[in-house]
């Protein structure tokens, strides 16, 4: 009995030596916020303490803590198809993709995505500062690539999502990724970026967010937002 227990104690230890030097999974990144707005502008403090958001992605859910939107249900990391992700979905299905994501789809109404247990929709106007938010995610360390955030503004006002393609030709932002607030929890640092909204007539469209980890690893998140005069 004595060297059955000593036994099941030494393999209990020596899993959690092995484990203690496993390399940690990494989660990719989303869009946390469409419309952050700062307590104060000149200090720029992405984290909860710092200000508050006015507009969310779609289906975007409440209540949940900030960066833990890969381990809480749905997800938000939507991985597009890696062999042709610049012809790929521009918004999660939920279905489709190398990481399925939630479901990004446009509503019908629009409004449907937004209000209740979601977020609220960007409202905004032309030549007005949007800022967006997303976690680090563990890839603001140094040794990770500083890839750009793509910001994609459709000009197809009131109707149906355009393609990914389409897309590319409207993309009005590049933010510096690392661009985040420092803390010790490399998971889950406060990141952002700023951006004027272009010229377009009054109504809703598609923003995308899109973020390249790897060459040819793209994650998206997909909002509406209404422009105004």
């Amino acid at each position: 009995m004595v060297l059955k227990f000593s036994f099941t104690v030494f393999v209990v230890a020596s899993l959690a030596v092995l484990s203690s030097f496993a390399p940690q999974a990494e989660a990719h990144s989303w869009a946390d916020c469409i419309d952050w707005k700062f307590n104060n502008a000149k200090t720029k403090d992405w984290t909860d303490k710092g200000g508050k958001c006015l507009g969310y992605a779609r289906r975007y859910p409440l209540g949940k803590p900030f960066g833990s939107l890969d381990s809480n249900y749905p997800p938000r990391h939507y991985q597009q198809d890696i062999n042709n992700p610049n012809f790929a979905l521009p918004c999660a299905d939920f279905k489709d993709g190398q990481q399925h994501g939630s479901n990004e789809t446009r509503a019908n109404p629009v409004s449907a995505a937004y209000g209740g247990q979601y977020g609220r929709m960007t409202t905004t106007t032309v030549g007005d500062t949007l800022c967006v938010r997303w976690p680090s995610k563990n890839h603001a360390v140094v040794n990770n690539p500083n890839n750009p955030v793509q910001i994609n503004l459709s000009k197809r006002r009131n109707g149906k999502d355009v393609s990914q393609q389409e897309l590319l030709k409207n993309t009005i932002a590049k933010l510096p990724y690392k661009n985040c607030i420092p803390g010790p929890n490399e998971d889950r640092r406060a990141c952002g970026g700023c951006f004027k909204v272009p010229v377009r007539a009054s109504g809703t469209y598609l923003l995308q967010w899109r973020w390249m980890l790897n060459p040819g690893e793209w994650y998206t998140s997909c909002a509406d937002i209404k422009i105004g005069k």
